[in-house]
């Protein structure tokens, strides 16, 4: 029998919090991992690049919970590399920047175990950046120094030299500091640093909760008490602190620190949600309703195989794309199959997920309402022509309908269905969130199902949707509609939302 073949570990430094801030090496890493073992500050949608099937196995530690020892998460690498496995080893920020990296490396090429080490961008970096800080500046200091403020317990001294430290042509940058801040303070002070010296303290740097305060080496430790500002954060000390009211620039966002709901199907969240972040929102990804083939699976197969007798063919969603050319390759043919069968799309979406299989579509409207599609329609088609409309079992019929009136012959095939996901955590998402995002009326009823109060909880929220036949589903429920985009797709209603923060600002 051959040897089971050997494993690697690959040491991934996550970044400061921020998901966009994942270099592409470490994201296709976690994508290809059969085992994630992960830290406390990994960012949930980090996390969630791993297959579905991968193992995922928590060791995160904050200060006095741990809930696996240093030499226990070694030794746990070991043995799951032994097995064969490809495995992520996800730390916070940077592998090697006060991190334990070098310790776990170390026991993986002690055991001759194969290794990899994917760097990160560290918080050091990045939260005074998020910040609006620039740690080097031509008219403030010439160099930076980034120091550790807890130490190692186990040390008889520390090995910082304050004298070297208390330089106030250098930015001082101090991780893990804030329990030993004021002792910190004292001892810059007592080696000559300024006491009007600029300090910022950055906390959940580059994340929604993040939160700077600004004072100056003679007044932070009071300041700190007053506020009750907590770990975990970042110390800058010096000038380049005072760039900070100029350029700052993550805080800013219209949208910034706001919980936002996302009440679409997981498989189309993904990109609100990486935007949302952009814009310095937190979002809440709560699917209410999932896509399953539809009641009637044999009729749509057989809609899909005579495409060709139609003069058009109607997609109303990308999933109705998606389901079209998933039953077209299932029996064996492509985008070859509908010949010169005219098609038309709903919305840019649409057409960019038709344009993914290579066809390009006839007619788009310019707002993407049934009642447009239906106008559009009836100026590019004759009587007795036949047009397929390919859309969700469940939608409104004002498009066939029309088209009938005008004696098109029109055949309604169900793609798929909506069905409402039912989850205690989706409620919960509900009450957190200070924004609630309906990107359909399927989406508004699922959440009502979800949460039988929503109508009362929907009064301390702001309520905004991607159209006016969601606005009137949400509406019908009892919610006060507060945001409508004027272009109906996903991006309108990000800049709706991005229009009213910066009016309520």
């Amino acid at each position: 029998m051959s040897a089971l073949p050997r494993g690697k570990v690959f040491l991934v430094g996550a970044g400061p919090g921020d998901p966009g801030l994942l270099t592409l090496k470490a994201a296709r890493a976690i994508a290809a991992c059969d085992v994630l073992v992960y830290d406390y500050l990994a960012a949930p949608p980090i996390v969630a690049l791993a297959p579905p099937d991968c193992e995922r196995i928590y060791v995160g530690k904050k200060a006095g919970a741990h809930t696996l020892s240093q030499n226990g998460i070694s030794a746990l690498l070991i043995r799951l590399a032994g097995e064969g496995r490809r495995v992520v080893r996800l730390k916070g920020g940077d592998v090697f920047v006060f991190a334990r990296g070098a310790e776990e490396a170390g026991a993986l090429a002690e055991a001759g175990v194969p290794f990899e080490i994917i760097p990160g961008i560290s918080s050091a970096l990045a939260a005074p950046a998020y910040a609006g800080i620039p740690l080097t500046h031509r008219a403030h200091n010439t160099a930076f120094t980034v120091a550790t403020g807890h130490e190692d317990p186990t040390k008889s001294a520390s090995s910082l030299d304050f004298g070297k430290l208390a330089n106030p042509a250098h930015t001082l940058v101090l991780l893990m500091a804030m329990a030993n801040l004021a002792g910190i303070v004292e001892r810059l002070l007592a080696n000559g640093l300024p006491a009007s010296t600029p300090v910022a303290l950055v906390r959940e740097g580059t994340k929604p909760q993040q939160e700077t305060l600004v004072a100056t080496l003679a007044t932070i430790v009071a300041e700190v008490e007053r506020t009750s500002f907590a770990a975990p954060a970042i110390v800058v000390i010096g000038e380049v602190v005072r760039e900070r009211e100029r350029i700052r620039w993550f805080d800013n966002h219209p949208l910034f620190g706001k919980k936002v709901l996302i009440t679409r199907p997981r498989s189309d969240a993904d990109a609100l949600a990486t935007k949302l972040w952009e814009l310095g929102a937190e979002p809440l990804v709560a699917p209410i309703i999932e896509i399953v083939p539809p009641d009637d699976a044999e009729r749509a197969d057989i809609a899909v195989r005579e495409a060709r007798v139609y003069h058009w063919i109607v997609f109303t969603s990308r999933n109705g794309v998606e389901a079209f050319f998933d039953r077209l390759s299932a029996g064996g043919s492509d985008a070859r199959a509908l010949g010169d069968v005219m098609v038309a799309a709903i919305g840019p979406k649409t057409a960019e997920r038709l344009m993914a299989y290579g066809v390009r579509a006839d007619f788009v409207p310019t707002r993407f309402l049934g009642e447009e599609v239906a106008a559009g329609l009836l100026e590019r088609t004759e009587s007795g022509q036949r047009i397929l409309i390919f859309r969700a079992q469940e939608a409104r019929d004002v498009v066939p309908e029309s088209l009938r009136a005008q004696e098109r012959r029109v055949d309604v095939v169900a793609a798929y269905k909506t069905v409402v996901v039912r989850d205690p955590a989706i409620a919960a998402a509900a009450q957190n969130a200070d924004i609630w995002t309906f990107t359909s009326p399927s989406t508004v009823h699922g959440l009502v199902e979800n949460l039988p109060n929503a109508a009362e909880v929907a009064r301390a929220k702001t309520i905004a949707c991607i159209g006016p036949i969601t606005a009137q589903a949400a509406h019908s429920e009892g919610f006060p509609v507060h945001i409508v985009a004027d272009d109906y797709t996903v991006d309108g209603l990000l800049e709706a939302l991005e229009t009213a923060g910066s009016t309520a600002g």
